[in-house]
């Protein structure tokens, strides 16, 4: 479940970002317009429903936001769904083949599978879009804003698809469905998709010549239904793995570079010829899109569609005798004539051929090329390391500021803290101060992950717990605050182990509330031991939690850390421990402050061991025993 709701929120986030950065403010007139639309095809292919869901939701806070009415940001979120989902629905469909695997283009199939389905989600999106604009009174919109959403959508689809399945095959995060038990009228989904394939044609024809706004609200109302119709078709293949590495797979994925380096060299043409376009007497508006739209689009249709073309033809007369030849090994036997006439004359025929060794050299020409890539730009990146370098200074100083410098001594207590980041900076920390004269405040947090962002969510903490502790003095109540904040648009899944206590020097009462922290050390009786409480939940992860209340009598010293300590590794991985802690403190006598013994105890064990994660530590001891 929680892999589902990641994939919706990183489909959310990432629409949201690329409508950000790529705005029409910015790039309009290089004719890249609602340049997220595409993105649809590929969160639908790769995430599935819950891709398609994610999309969907951006692009309505999106219409939100631009104040599109009720009625077209309802069809819209539909017809955003359907046309996402779809692209799931017809990859997995099984289309002329058994054998149905997760998005790859590998072979001639599957890249004419990928294209069909990038025509198809972009003719539907382009027709019930470029009609509902003209609804809503779009006061730009003509014949022409078929062709802008169609032809934005199938360029931004295409390359943002090749490259996200490419990725994909580097890191698995493809949604793949499971067989449906519910049988299935195979006729009826069938016409169901011609239909709706016919309907969408028709549409857009009734766009480009101005038919009767009647009848195409009738054709906008039957693409939604047969649209969500066609979507109830259940899975009826199961995916299978493909790992083999075959000389088309390596063919294809020069053909695919190719393309994609054609298609970014008419883009930077378009861009340099933008000026001169524009300065041209008498020109449609709609032509100042055209340059991008119409290279990146020649592409697909003079190059990417002959060339699968080319690719099919080569597969069958030149592929297929190769892939046999290479069956031959199961036919060979010590001794004993090959059994099959067919495969000796293959052999005969390719026996000086070294397709495999010519195969393995271009793999190690393609990977050597990428690291004189790398190497050109060492020089870039170890600038911008200095940059950074600079930054973390400025940014360990101020985190350290923030935390207490001094211990507080009186008459009845003294305690003090430490911390040291892994990093520049880190995720832990801790604070301590009166809050009026009897109350004292102390506080020790853990921020998952590492340096920044783990120190932002700590620092933004500290400052919430000091706000909140001026109203409330509860700790478990701190907490519930603390922990809603924290889950409130919490995109990046941070959470936060917490240990708040309120100490008391008159009643020498401890109340206190744990939120997943590190359980404490506490001396009673002239001994240390790890004190019973409720653990508790971290913050960040689930809204309304209530956490414990507890409250104790303080009777002599209390020792607060985190898990930095405790998880201090030596050369051979052993780490410092919980029991190595406890007995260090029941081991230490004198009347000094604990902090630099310890310190010192923890490096002796990990000697010349790096530092992995942040360590704090927090030491309250009661005076006039």
């Amino acid at each position: 479940m929680k892999s589902k709701l990641i994939k919706t929120a990183i489909s959310f986030i990432l629409i949201i970002a690329i409508n950000s950065i790529f705005s029409p403010e910015k790039l309009f007139e290089y004719g890249i317009y609602s340049s997220h639309i595409g993105v649809l095809f590929i969160l639908g292919l790769l995430f599935g429903p819950y891709g398609a869901l994610g999309a969907t939701l951006a692009n309505v806070s999106l219409d939100i936001y631009n104040e599109v009415s009720p009625l077209s940001i309802f069809y819209s979120a539909i017809i955003s769904f359907g046309v996402s989902y779809l692209a799931c629905k017809l990859w997995y469909s099984g289309f002329k083949t058994d054998k149905v695997t997760k998005p790859r283009l590998d072979n001639v199939y599957h890249l004419s599978l990928f294209l069909l389905i990038l025509l198809i989600g972009g003719l539907i999106y382009s027709a019930t879009h470029g009609s509902l604009m003209g609804f809503d009174g779009y006061e730009g919109w003509d014949e022409y804003i078929f062709l802008i959403y169609f032809f934005n959508f199938v360029n931004v689809a295409f390359i943002f698809g090749i490259l996200s399945i490419w990725l994909s095959q580097k890191i698995d995060f493809i949604e793949t469905p499971k067989i449906s038990k519910r049988p299935y009228n195979k006729k009826l989904y069938k016409i169901l998709f011609i239909l709706l394939i016919i309907v969408s044609i028709i549409t857009s024809i009734s766009l480009v010549f101005y038919i009767d706004t009647n009848i195409r609200i009738i054709e906008m109302i039957l693409i939604g239904i047969l649209l969500i119709a066609y979507l109830t078709k259940p899975f009826s293949h199961e995916v299978q793995t493909n790992e083999d590495n075959t000389i088309i797979e390596i063919i294809i994925r020069y053909f695919i570079i190719i393309t994609l380096s054609i298609a970014i060299f008419g883009l930077m043409i378009s861009i340099l010829s933008y000026d001169y376009v524009t300065n041209m007497k008498n020109v449609n508006p709609y032509l100042y899109l055209m340059p991008t739209l119409i290279i990146t689009d020649a592409v697909i249709v003079l190059f990417f569609i002959p060339g699968i073309i080319i690719l099919r033809y080569f597969e069958k007369k030149v592929l297929k005798p190769i892939s046999s030849f290479s069956e031959i090994e199961s036919f060979i036997k010590e001794n004993e004539k090959i059994e099959s006439e067919g495969l000796v004359n293959i052999y005969s025929e390719y026996v000086n051929e070294n397709n495999e060794i010519g195969t393995l050299a271009r793999s190690y020409t393609e990977l050597i090329n990428h690291n004189n890539h790398y190497i050109e730009n060492i020089h870039e990146i170890e600038g911008e390391k200095e940059r950074i370098k600079t930054e973390l200074d400025i940014a360990t100083k101020i985190q350290a500021a923030n935390l207490p410098t001094k211990p507080i001594e009186n008459d009845d207590f003294i305690v003090n803290g430490y911390s040291h980041p892994a990093k520049e900076v880190g995720g832990d920390f801790f604070d301590y101060y009166m809050i009026d004269d009897d109350n004292l405040a102390i506080v020790i947090g853990d921020a998952s992950g590492k340096g920044v962002p783990a120190a932002l969510v700590a620092m933004i903490t500290q400052a919430n717990i000091k706000q909140t502790l001026k109203h409330i003095q509860d700790p478990s109540q701190v907490l519930y605050h603390l922990n809603n904040q924290l889950c409130e648009n919490n995109t990046e899944s941070m959470f936060l182990t917490l240990w708040l206590g309120i100490y008391n020097r008159t009643t020498e009462k401890l109340t206190f509330s744990n939120a997943g922290h590190d359980i404490p050390l506490i001396k009673e009786n002239n001994k240390f031991k790890y004190l019973d409480i409720n653990y508790g939940i971290v913050l960040g992860v689930m809204e309304d939690f209530n956490y414990v209340l507890e409250e104790i009598s303080l009777t002599n010293e209390l020792v607060l850390y985190t898990d930095g300590i405790t998880d201090a590794s030596n050369e051979s991985n052993a780490k410092y421990g919980e029991d190595r802690l406890l007995n260090f403190f029941n081991g230490f006598k004198s009347d000094t402050d604990p902090i630099k013994p310890l310190l010192n105890d923890i490096n002796k064990f990990t000697k010349d061991a790096k530092q992995f994660d942040d360590m704090t530590l927090v030491y309250l001891k009661k005076k006039n025993l």
